[in-house]
């Protein structure tokens, strides 16, 4: 019986220091390994190619727009493409997933889970981690959300399963990259609120694919009250959701990320409009 094997396409930007058990565990599943790097100051272009990868540089706009051109402008291999962000790692249990799939399986696409590990510790709990993810998708079927932040692939055509397994973010940055970084993209989800949908976006269906079930609670999550809703948020996932379960590590990660993000997403939006109204 002959396997599916995926071209496996990486996202990449100065992770010399946390690239290299990605690129490993690609070598696992795929011969056919291709970077898009946004132009790194450090030496992950040279590293990436000493480990046999091939590397192709595009200026870095958001997530779903790097996304998409790597779908558009590169040459795989294989029919079926594997997408990664360069500090994610892959359980054995999922390599071996991949590996057993056919070569020509019915569905279109394939979720994966992937759960977070903020410093040092994987968070299993919370309800989001894990979170499911379309990242396995046969070629020509597979687009990413044209949204400003928090972007999800989805298909065009055809059926997704999931896999067993997990993937691993791997959150090694300092608690004042991580924050900085959540400051910037604070800004994009202010503009996602404000503004007008632009492009193909996941639908919310309260019965749908896993996707389409998260875009449905953040619809509700967005039509609450500012400043309200990132209490509850926080609440619903540290207390109900036994977030508290994740030690000081999970405490840590559910106060910024639950909280204190979604809050300064709210008073971004109120000063935006006192702006306005001024």
């Amino acid at each position: 019986m002959i396997f599916l094997k995926p071209s496996i396409i990486i996202l990449a930007f100065n992770c010399a220091d946390t690239i290299g058990t990605t690129l490993v565990q690609a070598r696992d599943i795929s011969d056919d390994i291709q970077v898009v790097d946004s132009f790194s100051t450090d030496d992950t272009v040279a590293f990436c190619r000493q480990q046999g990868a091939k590397v192709v540089q595009h200026a870095f706009e958001n997530y779903g727009a790097q996304r998409n051109w790597a779908i558009d402008n590169l040459a795989p291999r294989y029919p079926w493409q594997l997408h990664l962000d360069a500090d994610e790692r892959l359980t054995p249990e999922l390599i071996a997933s991949i590996r057993a799939l056919p070569e020509n399986p019915v569905e279109s696409g394939f979720f994966v889970a992937r759960l977070v590990q903020f410093l040092g510790r994987q968070l299993r709990h919370g309800g989001m981690s894990p979170t499911w993810h379309l990242r396995l998708f046969r070629n020509g079927v597979g687009r990413c959300e044209e949204r400003k932040y928090d972007q999800h692939f989805y298909l065009t055509q055809g059926s997704a399963a999931q896999l067993r397994g997990y993937m691993i973010d791997e959150i090694r940055m300092s608690l004042s990259e991580w924050t900085a970084r959540h400051n910037r993209w604070s800004d994009a989800e202010v503009a996602e609120q404000t503004g007008s949908a632009e492009g193909t976006r996941v639908q919310p269906r309260l019965r749908g694919n896993p996707l389409e079930q998260k875009r449905f609670f953040r619809g509700l999550y967005n039509s609450a009250p500012l400043f309200v809703r990132p209490y509850v948020l926080f609440v619903y996932r540290y207390f109900i959701r036994l977030g508290f379960l994740d030690g000081k590590e999970g405490f840590i990660f559910w106060t910024l990320q639950t909280f204190w993000f979604r809050f300064l997403i709210d008073a971004k939006i109120f000063e935006q409009k006192k702006s306005r109204n001024s």
